[in-house]
């Protein structure tokens, strides 16, 4: 199994939008592309009010892969993101990891 640690800072103001399209359009896709969604977390205490944190799993590095691919070509997809980002962009920067469980980790 394969982790995706990924944090994207919104534009001044574009927060709200950006959790509606994950919530309303993002998840159901990555999903149908064989993404799994784990968590989405915004930061309560501490850290940067501008930023969605999320996590999200794969069954290997070649089904990663082959999932982003599928997805950003997604006719919906691209739709979504025209759609939402038809007064600017909504994102500034994205952060990515894969993150490697620890030999005790509960997590497989």
């Amino acid at each position: 199994m394969i982790y995706e640690l990924r944090i994207y800072t919104a534009h001044p103001g574009k927060m709200g939008a950006l959790m509606k399209r994950f919530r309303d359009h993002t998840m159901e896709l990555f999903e149908r592309h064989g993404i799994h969604n784990v968590g989405y977390w915004t930061n309560s205490v501490g850290g940067r009010s501008d930023e969605l944190w999320y996590i999200i799993s794969f069954e290997s590095a070649g089904q990663r892969d082959e999932a982003w691919k599928n997805f950003a070509s997604d006719p919906e997809w691209q739709a979504a993101r025209a759609a939402s980002e038809e007064d600017g962009p909504l994102v500034h920067h994205i952060e990515n990891r894969i993150l490697q469980p620890t030999e005790w980790s509960p997590m497989p």
